[in-house]
């Protein structure tokens, strides 16, 4: 299961919890097989997906193929938008 989304089950942030769900929500509809990695359970999960994202302040929803990073809410959102979603999941 090469694409992960890194999220958190435990957010006050309404926006973060509407993305999460949107992302789980696409990939699903589209029976694309994908790993949540929830960092609220897990430091060294949280400091994997900024790791991967290259950014030390990096909030969820972030996703990655493997170690490759694919992108953020923004790029998700743009890549359903413009059909390229395979392209921006590297699959």
């Amino acid at each position: 299961m090469p694409v992960k989304v890194f999220y958190t089950s435990v957010s006050s942030n309404l926006e973060i919890k509407k993305q999460q769900q949107r992302i789980f929500m696409v990939l699903e509809s589209k029976k694309i097989d994908f790993a949540r990695v929830d960092i609220a359970a897990s430091e060294s999960d949280k400091g994997r997906m900024r790791q991967i994202a290259g950014n030390p302040t990096a909030l969820p929803p972030q996703i990655s193929n493997g170690d490759a990073y694919c992108g953020d809410m923004i790029a998700f959102e743009a890549a359903v938008e413009n059909e390229e979603l395979d392209t921006f999941l590297k699959l």
